[in-house]
């Protein structure tokens, strides 16, 4: 193994064939190339699943409402179907059982600012539990509490980014923004974890935002988060009977697919990991067969190799080699082209994932690529091993020919 003649051997046979060489390498680094690159995508868009969900507690639902797609009760098709505060009082008596908060969501925009700096922003009119919900962190001041919506508060509470926007290194809280020709109390600032685009809203007494709206008590959509302990099958169970009360309250056919539409975080987050399981499977299934498709590579070219050596084997054998010793040198020169390759492949992989990125984020959904170093390096090992195989079975069987057949051979 540690021979010197042996090595020099070795390198000068990789220096008189060196298309052959390439070739070898070439189609060993490429296999363990796809293969760290398809993992690290993978990983990529399970990052891309867990960031989404991450934004959200898991014990959510979104009620929103539509348009009816059929006739019922005199009712004509197409009817737009509104939430009011009645209905938010309705399924808190109602579902009293099933729920631990209850917050409706109005959502419009409009320009905010302060002093002499002004942006366009989402405004969103909650109740308090709203911050539960969206898992929203509080770096400075206080949220919505129920006292800003009973009695109708000019209060808000501002994005990180929106802070920053307006205020730079000024402290907010206690000061003033312009809104809608009126001015608003700035009582928080929050950060949240679902992006950019959670930090740049403004959140104010739901209340309130309908006082301003001509004095409605009409909601945008109805978010629920329901008791932890009712567990995933009590969640559905809710949310068939949710879903079948609002149809009967609003007058919609029990047939209709639209009019009411109820979104779980817990039925989002299973479908989620189906996805994930299924989308790994098939990743494993394309990286082990690029890692087959590989060892069958230098497979072919080992054999081409021996075939191409056998004068120069049988010449070796002639002047004293032994079987053992032919088998070795084969041996040790397939296993050295294949762990350069490999581990070339590898860091080649590794770098494209680094180059990469976020790059991929926003069109493709890949966030953040990685590949485990132990899963990549133990593929690395496997197809070193099966190289060494690939390269021992030709070299048994050319340590097998005789001299005379050897130096005969065309």
């Amino acid at each position: 193994m540690f021979s010197r003649d042996r090595w020099l051997e070795i390198f000068d046979s990789i220096k008189k064939n060196k298309l052959r060489t390439f070739l070898s390498g070439f189609t060993v680094a490429l296999g363990i190339l796809i293969f760290v690159v398809l993992f690290g995508f993978g990983n990529g868009l399970d990052n891309t699943f867990d960031k989404f969900f991450k934004d959200d507690a898991l014990n959510t639902m979104w009620v929103r409402s539509g348009r009816t797609s059929k006739p019922y009760m005199g009712y004509k098709a197409n009817r737009r179907i509104e939430f009011d505060n009645k209905d938010l009082e309705d399924i808190s008596s109602q579902f009293a059982f099933y729920i631990e908060g209850i917050t409706p969501r109005i959502t419009e925009s409009g320009d905010v600012g302060y002093k002499l700096k002004s942006n366009n922003y989402s405004i969103r009119g909650v109740a308090p539990s709203h911050q539960k919900n969206e898992m929203t962190i509080m770096m400075q001041g206080r949220y919505i509490n129920g006292l800003d919506v009973k009695n109708k508060e000019r209060n808000v509470v501002i994005g990180r980014l929106v802070k920053q926007d307006l205020f730079g290194d000024e402290d907010a809280i206690g000061k003033f923004v312009s809104g809608g020709g009126r001015s608003w109390k700035v009582i928080g600032v929050y950060q949240d974890d679902g992006g950019d685009n959670e930090e740049r809203i403004v959140y104010t007494p739901y209340t309130t935002l309908q006082l301003i709206q001509k004095n409605t008590d009409k909601l945008g959509q109805i978010i629920i988060s329901y008791k932890p302990e009712i567990g995933y099958g009590g969640a559905v169970a809710f949310e068939k009977q949710l879903k079948k009360y609002l149809k009967q309250k609003k007058f919609i056919d029990p047939t209709d697919p639209r009019g009411i539409f109820i979104r779980s975080a817990a039925s989002d987050l299973k479908e989620n990991d189906q996805f994930k399981s299924a989308l790994s499977s098939i990743i494993l299934f394309v990286g082990i067969g690029t890692l087959l498709a590989g060892i069958i590579g230098i497979s072919n070219i080992m054999v081409f190799v021996v075939k191409e050596r056998t004068k120069e084997l049988g010449i070796r054998k002639a002047i004293g080699a032994t079987p053992g010793s032919i088998i070795g040198m084969i041996l040790q020169e397939a296993i050295f082209i294949t762990s350069i390759s490999g581990y070339v492949g590898l860091l080649a992989g590794i770098g494209i994932l680094k180059l990469v990125g976020n790059t991929l984020e926003e069109d493709y959904y890949i966030t953040d690529p990685y590949v485990d170093l132990n899963t990549a390096i133990f593929a690395t090992f496997l197809l070193i091993i099966f190289g060494a195989f690939a390269g021992y079975i030709p070299a048994k069987r050319a340590a097998k020919i005789k001299p005379i057949e050897a130096l005969t051979d065309k």
